[in-house]
Parts: C-alpha cells; structure tokens; sequence
C-alpha cells in the first residue's frame, strides 16, 4: 500500500503543476475497472492483499477527476472513443457471468483497453507522462501478487497484467524521449 500511495503522490503533484497531463479516458477507465476488480478480488479471498488495488482504485478516481478539472490530455480522437466503448461494452459481461474470476478477466481486459489512449498520447508526446510513476506501479503489482492470501486466476491476472502494461508504457516514454533526443541533435547539427 505504500508503494501505491509513494506512486500516486508525486503524479498528482505532476498534475496539479501541469507537468504531467494525464489523458482523461484512459483514467475513466482505470478507476472504474479498479474499483470492480477490487471488488472481486476480495470475493475472491484475495485478502489484504488485495487493499492496495481499493487504495489505488479510489486515488484513480481522483486523477480520472482532476485530468478533467484541469485539462489534462483531453486530445480526444475516434480510436479513443473506440477504446472507451469497448471498455464500457465489456462490462455488462462481468454483470452476467455473476463470477469473480470472470469478472476479473473481462476487467482486466477493460483496463488494458485503458491504456490505449495513454499509448497513443505517449508515442507522439513522450515527455507528458512520468516514467517513475509507470515504474513504481509495476512494482507495486509485483508485490500485491506477493501479498495476496490465495493465489487464482481471479487474484493474480489483474496485477500481473496491469504491471506488464505500465513496464510497457515505460519502455515506450523511454523510446519516445529517445526518438526526440535524436531528432533534436540532427536539427541542431543540420548545416541547412
């Protein structure tokens, strides 16, 4: 729980001085699925660990608000609206199957669907996003799968993926910085 708390303060201090724009679907997305999966975990006999997922859903919900108070990325193309229907579509699937390990899947998936805007707005703005937070987010996963009481598909996946992702992000704000750094040297260097 502390990693989450570590993770979540200097973001929103990032947000709060402009530095970081978060981008306002895919944070919808995120602290509603969190919230759910949170939920089912704990059907699940997750346990304490499954509190910082609760922690981290409630704090997302915070970021989710003030992206759009403060008019974080709110860049919205037709491939973001087609990854928020997609997330929002899936989750009468959870109300169906009335299962915590199904409900986790399809949430899961949601919240992957999560970061495709923040990929997008990543690949073409690499430095609005913060390295660190995807990074402390990726551990902080790896210990919620240490933490939890029983281990299952309905307890482990959505840390295990949601970690994968956010290692993802991170090698691609790497990537991103990188292309602009060598982008910007051959400008510099352009005897033209």
């Amino acid at each position: 729980m502390a990693l989450t708390l570590v993770g979540f303060y200097p973001y929103l201090r990032g947000i709060l001085s402009g530095s970081t724009r978060p981008h306002v679907f895919s944070w919808v997305i995120w602290a509603s699925t969190t919230l759910v999966v949170f939920s089912a975990q704990i059907d699940a006999g997750g346990g304490v660990g499954a509190w910082p997922i609760g922690v981290s859903g409630v704090l997302t919900t915070l970021i989710a608000a003030l992206a759009w108070l403060r008019r974080g990325d709110v860049n919205i193309t037709r491939g973001d609206w087609v990854f928020l229907v997609l997330a929002l579509s899936s989750l009468p699937l959870w109300y169906l199957t009335d299962d915590a390990m199904w409900a986790v899947v399809v949430l899961t998936v949601v919240d992957l669907l999560g970061f495709g805007p923040t990929f997008r707005k990543v690949w073409a703005a690499p430095q609005s996003e913060s390295c660190g937070f995807y990074g402390l987010f990726a551990l902080r996963n790896a210990a919620v799968v240490l933490a939890l009481e029983q281990h299952s598909v309905a307890t482990v996946l959505f840390p295990v993926a949601i970690g994968t992702a956010c290692i993802g992000v991170m090698l691609l704000i790497a990537y991103g910085r990188r292309r602009a750094a060598v982008r910007a040297r051959r400008h510099c260097y352009d005897p033209r």
